[in-house]
């Protein structure tokens, strides 16, 4: 699908827009700052960008063992963070109780002290220098634990 804007370059003076890049400029203008995000551990990259996938902790500590490849991952005493390369959530319904946010966000209601999930801490870190989970196998193992049914197994109807 394209979609045609005012520029005054190209044929006739219009500009064609993929869907890819109307759907690249609604994440950047969502974009939260940068203490908003996970940090990633210096030393490694980014070149696929950076998302996340939050479970509750008792499934985290389900699905680690599931995982053929472990990236970034972050806790605290209720969630757990896996990063992912950004658009991971393309065609995919991550099963509920799962959240998936763009730009590895961390939101968390504030809490009086002593109260709370407490500090989010990276629990693990793998070699190398890409943070990543692969999404598919941590979608399918995420599928299993929660008992979802994976979308492309899903009966079709008319």
């Amino acid at each position: 699908m394209d979609v045609t804007g005012a520029s005054s370059g190209g044929r006739h003076g219009a500009r064609v827009l993929s869907l890819a890049t109307l759907v690249g400029l609604d994440r950047a203008r969502r974009t939260p700052s940068v203490s908003d995000r996970l940090p990633i551990p210096a030393g490694m990259t980014l070149p696929l960008g950076c998302d996340a996938v939050a479970v509750p902790a008792a499934l985290g500590a389900q699905l680690l063992p599931r995982l053929p490849h472990v990236g970034c991952v972050y806790a605290d005493r209720a969630h757990w963070w896996w990063i992912v390369p950004s658009d991971s959530d393309v065609a995919l319904e991550w099963p509920t109780p799962a959240r998936y946010t763009a730009g590895a966000v961390v939101t968390r209601r504030e809490h009086g002290s002593g109260a709370g999930p407490g500090p989010v801490e990276l629990i693990h870190r793998p070699h190398g220098t890409l943070p990543y989970t692969p999404p598919i196998p941590l979608y399918l193992a995420l599928c299993r634990v929660t008992g979802a049914t994976p979308a492309w197994s899903r009966p079709l109807s008319a």
